[in-house]
């Protein structure tokens, strides 16, 4: 009974602190065997609330466990399973421990029941990720670390105001529906807004993930946003703002992620493409559209960490991920090639693959619900993100142009971790069945309709036509070596340059004034100076004769005497 009443979440920082003891194989094998073993619990725990505690009047809940939460909490211990295999190489104490404490964040963060748990393990994905930043140990990774810790901290300062609005309106802190009805649910809003990346507060993603360590990228692209496209889902369903947002964040990143160098900057304005599907399902708000939503999520954690994993790999075995400085790999690194390309598929959402059967659901319940203009922006979207996700990553680090780098495969870890994602990305674009039924809800969807798959086919091979003319043309943005900011532009370039300004401005000023003054004093002291020495024009060292001083002197006593005698 305390096995069914203890959160998945434990697990993880009690493994995750006694990581920090322990060296070598030891340690590989309890990180590996705590998401088995937390997992293989998780999937007997019926629904209900399991864990209660009382706060000030308020009643906690640590531990509330429904379909929804549940189907996180699957992909979660996934992705935390796939990670740590991934990252076996690595001796690093801080990356490991970081990291089991992530993921354990993550998972509390999915089961949190009331708003206060909430924040709580809002707030630890935010001190426990950036420390998979730092672990890099360059300059770059300090200050995109600094900038990605400052966003994720206000996002949950704002989560705190609003959290704290919300109990002063209603007088509960359930984490259930919350809606836009206050100005407490636009606090929580733009507080879960921040973590899943809407567009105007993205950028702590694109600059902080591929500045992470090649293990450590992986990690982040599965936990952070998915929390909050969770949050978004558990609060906000049915938000018709929702699908707009959404729309936007499916379509603007294909146009940065076309003319990136960084390929794991690539993958980081795809994983933003992928999060708006996701973000739109929650915002039509139908059971067709949430399944499509969460399944989404789902599979993105597979197929994205899977492309980050490859291209970590690249990274690894390289020390180079930018698309002008790779080429040719795939005849020294053929496995890692075959598994990129099995990820490419899967986010193209090829038939066969994992993206086919949960990005259709989104679109097809935008279809049903009259949203014609948002269905064509998804359309763009998937067209998009085969030419950067799909088609750019594999070519251009496998196959552009032989860059003369010859880098063997991984380690077995690595392939190992690889290959489980890409089976994991086939058996479900087979099998859908098995993940739909893990679903909240049950809506008979069928993705292998003859009509949609004849279109999503059509849709990929024009797009893959595009770009083959495009770039036998000399039309495709080429990969140069360069930096590109968006947004961020404003506070790494504009704000600082501004500043810059003005400081110089008021530092001249103060300059000025002090150079006045100082000239002032300077003139002051000579003037002493000169009296000090005594001579013509000086009243303060005159020489006087002794009698007239002794005169004064008995003048000054003979009045002293006088008015005392008066008084």
């Amino acid at each position: 009974m305390w096995m069914l009443e203890l959160p998945p979440f434990v697990l993880f920082i009690i493994g995750g602190l006694i990581a920090a003891t322990t060296r070598g194989k030891l340690r590989g094998a309890l990180m590996i065997a705590i998401p088995v073993i937390s997992g293989l619990h998780l999937w007997t725990v019926p629904e209900g609330v399991h864990l209660q505690l009382m706060f000030l009047d308020y009643e906690l809940v640590p531990y509330r466990a429904d379909k929804l939460s549940l189907m996180f909490g699957y992909i979660f211990h996934i992705a935390a399973f796939i990670g740590i295999v991934y990252s076996l190489h690595v001796k690093d104490t801080v990356q490991q421990v970081a990291a089991m404490l992530y993921a354990g964040s993550a998972i509390g963060a999915v089961f949190a029941g009331d708003l206060l748990t909430l924040f709580v393990f809002w707030e630890l994905l935010a001190f426990t990720s950036v420390f998979l930043v730092w672990a890099r140990r360059t300059p770059a990774a300090y200050s995109a670390g600094m900038r990605y810790l400052i966003m994720q901290v206000l996002s949950g300062v704002i989560l705190l105001v609003g959290a704290l609005f919300y109990i002063n309106e209603t007088g509960s802190i359930a984490f259930d529906y919350i809606g836009l009805n206050g100005i407490a649910g636009w606090l929580i809003f733009i507080a879960f807004g921040i973590k899943c990346a809407f567009p105007f507060a993205h950028t702590w993603l694109t600059d902080a993930y591929p500045e992470a360590t090649p293990t450590g990228t992986v990690l982040l692209s599965a936990f952070t946003t998915k929390v909050a496209v969770y949050a978004l889902a558990r609060a906000y369903p049915g938000t018709e703002i929702l699908i707009y947002i959404g729309a936007a964040m499916t379509c603007f990143p294909i146009f940065f992620a076309v003319i990136e160098n960084d390929l794991r900057r690539v993958l980081a304005y795809s994983l933003i493409n992928q999060v708006g599907f996701m973000v739109v399902g929650i915002g039509i708000g139908t059971s067709l559209a949430l399944n499509g939503a969460v399944s989404h999520a789902f599979n993105d954690v597979i197929f994205k960490g899977l492309l980050f994993m490859s291209m970590g790999a690249v990274l690894h075995m390289t020390g180079r991920i930018n698309g002008s400085d790779l080429g040719g790999l795939y005849k020294t690194m053929p496995k890692t090639t075959i598994l990129c390309i099995v990820g490419a598929a899967s986010i193209s959402a090829f038939p066969l693959f994992s993206g086919f059967v949960s990005k259709s659901m989104v679109m097809s319940a935008a279809m049903e619900t009259g949203h014609d203009w948002v269905w064509l922006m998804l359309l763009f979207a998937s067209a998009g993100v085969f030419h950067h996700a799909g088609i750019k990553i594999p070519y251009f680090a496998f196959f552009a142009h032989d860059s003369g780098i010859r880098a063997n495969d991984p380690p077995i870890n690595m392939l190992t971790a690889m290959f489980i994602a890409a089976c994991l990305c086939i058996g479900i674009g087979i099998y859908p069945a098995a993940l739909y039924s893990l679903l909240p809800y049950d809506t008979g969807y069928n993705p292998y309709d003859a009509t949609h798959v004849l279109a999503q086919t059509q849709l990929l091979l024009f797009s893959a036509l595009a770009f083959v003319w495009l770039n036998l043309k000399g039309m495709y943005p080429p990969e140069l070596r360069s930096t590109h900011l968006d947004v961020d532009w404003v506070y790494r370039r504009l704000v600082p340059n501004a500043l810059q300004r003005v400081f110089a401005v008021i530092w001249k000023v103060d300059g000025d004034i002090r150079q006045s003054v100082r000239g002032k004093l300077d003139q002051c002291q000579k003037f002493l100076s000169r009296q000090n020495k005594g001579g013509a024009g000086s009243f303060i060292s005159s020489d006087y004769p002794s009698g007239n001083m002794v005169l004064w002197v008995a003048v000054i006593l003979a009045t002293y005497l006088f008015i005392g005698f008066v008084s």
